[in-house]
């Protein structure tokens, strides 16, 4: 049996949490849910732990007791869990596709089940149509036109996974194939390495003079669930339910190949064009110069060859610098190379802080104390606390009455004082239907920092949404649009919006705006990121951490926003503590 991945572990935590909040039991569901998390953040394999006999790996896992860690060891050695095998039994239903669509939760999905009999999304989609949704108590015409508008799109999301679930499966991938004496280089390739928020499978490439050995060898890795396709240098396999392409060059050809199979199509095509012009050849085998051949299409090698065996030759043959793969998307970074203008990019180690995050006094998972020592031990210089304020899109208590942010600022003031960090007290307003975040002037006098996020409405149209986000960054209250669009991958599209007028308007009104770098979000993107720097605006990089492992999310976030040409004098939190204070007031 192949060794079971985080991912994949994570998954069946969260279908548990799904389902059994489907047979409406109480308290259980979230507590899976936050193991399920815990382990997704996990930065080792837990199989592998658990099969070296390193159980007590299990007992540092946040919200992860006796009972879980038994089901974890239960599932790494036998690749099922009882409990979970019954619980499929009792509401056989695809629980996973189901909640894909608007609006249906597990609670929705437990209900149409017994009272429908909805199983798929076939099943679902036929009740819509049928009229049959709108006769269940708590339901209507509105919920029944909803879930028939959004069920096609429900069946498209799944066939691309998550960047934060596939990049760590390609980390892990590159440490195995790493490991292999044939192996001289390897990288990822394709979209995982110009780090889209949503990946189709992972592309791997390997430099080694004996291919058919790596490919053997990568067959054998334990982590591999089925083989799908073998050739002597290339090979197709699924990890839990992820494709992994593996594809075997000679060294010398290793640059030009990994430049080619990186991407993106159109950047590639730009390439070339800008080659043809200059009389080379760019191709997956090398740069050719074919000035003097007659007839450059011929062969895939004609000319003389000038570069190949690394990806910085490939840009130099052409008199250009080497280009970070995040800006290959043809949105003019050739010529900004050729004129020399490539922005210098941020990195990870300029982030100095976090500033939208969230504790136990809303929906987080842990305290106050637990959060900020967890910033500190990245290394941050300053933190922000941002709990979820009352307001539309909040709901089952999740949000903060004014009395009780009011009292959190009071303990917030006590941390800081005590902590080797500058805590900030912040929060997390709700920007209604009208762009209004709901907040009085003694609590706004209260706070250092707001963030301003919309939660509801998001079937709005783009001229409304986007007067309505204009509104929130005009408010002089509001310090940081948080995810701009609201937008759930693989769950909800969100709000459609101009991201250039966004970008004009808040560096008019000296607002900046969020990179939420949950993997779930992933909002604002490269583009509007791109867009909205363009007009001058400043962005911010949080993570929306609920418990201390999510702080690492800023991964993501840095290389989205680097998607965007980000450097850091673009982003708040790479600011030094004076100029964040200077922003803020």
């Amino acid at each position: 049996m192949a060794r079971a991945t985080n991912a994949e572990l994570a998954a069946r935590f969260e279908e548990f949490a799904d389902l059994l909040a489907a047979d409406d039991v109480a308290y259980k569901p979230r507590a899976y849910r936050r193991a399920a998390d815990a382990i997704k953040a996990h930065p080792a394999p837990l199989a592998s732990a658990v099969e070296s006999g390193n159980e007590e790996i299990l007992e540092t896992l946040e919200g992860v007791g006796d009972a879980i860690s038994a089901k974890i060891v239960e599932y790494v050695e036998t690749g099922t869990i009882e409990e979970l095998e019954e619980l499929r039994e009792e509401l056989p239903v695809d629980i996973v596709a189901l909640t894909r669509v608007e609006g249906v939760g597990p609670k929705t999905v437990g209900t149409l089940y017994r009272e429908l009999g909805v199983e798929t999304l076939d099943d679902l989609e036929a009740a819509a149509e049928a009229g049959e949704i709108r006769e269940v108590t708590g339901f209507g015409p509105k919920t029944e036109e909803n879930i028939l508008e959004n069920v096609e799109f429900a069946r498209t999301v799944g066939e691309r996974q998550l960047l934060g679930e596939a990049r760590p499966l390609a980390d892990d991938t590159l440490a195995h194939l790493e490991s292999l004496e044939a192996v001289e280089r390897c990288e990822v390739a394709g979209s995982i390495r110009r780090w889209r928020e949503t990946i189709g499978d992972v592309d791997v490439l390997v430099a080694s003079e004996h291919a058919e050995a790596v490919v053997e060898a990568f067959l054998e890795w334990s982590a591999v669930d089925d083989e799908i396709e073998a050739g002597p240098e290339k090979a197709s396999v699924r990890v839990g339910d992820v494709r992994v392409d593996l594809r075997v060059v000679v060294p010398d050809e290793f640059g030009s190949a990994l430049q080619y199979f990186t991407g993106s199509k159109d950047h590639n095509v730009r390439l070339r064009n800008y080659a043809i012009a200059r009389e080379m050849k760019l191709n997956e085998y090398g740069a050719f110069d074919v000035g003097d051949v007659a007839d450059p299409d011929a062969g895939q090698r004609v000319g003389e060859r000038v570069a190949g065996e690394t990806e910085e030759g490939m840009y130099e043959a052409l008199g250009l610098p080497w280009i970070p793969p995040e800006l290959r998307e043809n949105r003019g970074e050739i010529d900004a190379a050729a004129a020399g203008r490539l922005p210098e990019l941020l990195t990870r180690e300029d982030v100095r802080g976090d500033l939208h995050t969230h504790t136990d006094w809303s929906d987080g998972a842990t305290d106050i104390e637990e959060m900020v020592a967890a910033a500190a031990a990245l290394g941050y210089e300053y933190y922000c606390v941002a709990d979820h304020a009352e307001g539309p899109g909040m709901v089952g208590g999740v949000g903060l009455s004014e009395t009780e942010i009011l009292e959190q600022v009071e303990e917030i003031r006590e941390v800081d004082e005590a902590s080797e960090i500058t805590v900030l007290a912040g929060i997390e307003a709700n920007v209604d239907a009208e762009g209004d975040i709901g907040l009085s002037e003694a609590v706004i006098d209260a706070l250092d920092l707001i963030v301003a996020s919309p939660h509801s409405a998001l079937d709005q149209d783009s001229e409304a949404a986007t007067e309505r986000l204009l509104t929130a960054i005009d408010d002089p209250a509001v310090d940081v649009l948080g995810h701009p669009s609201g937008r759930l991958l693989n769950q909800r599209e969100g709000l459609t919006f101009d991201a250039a007028e966004l970008g004009a308007a808040a560096a008019e009104a000296g607002t900046a705006l969020e990179v939420n770098a949950n993997p779930h979000r992933l909002d604002l993107w490269g583009s509007a990121v791109q867009a909205a720097i363009g007009e001058g605006a400043t962005i911010a990089i949080n993570t929306d951490a609920h418990r201390p492992a999510t702080l690492e999310f800023v991964r993501w976030g840095v290389h989205t926003a680097r998607r965007g040409w980000a450097e850091p004098a673009d982003v708040l939190n790479t600011w030094e503590l004076e100029e964040l204070r200077a922003f803020l007031h």
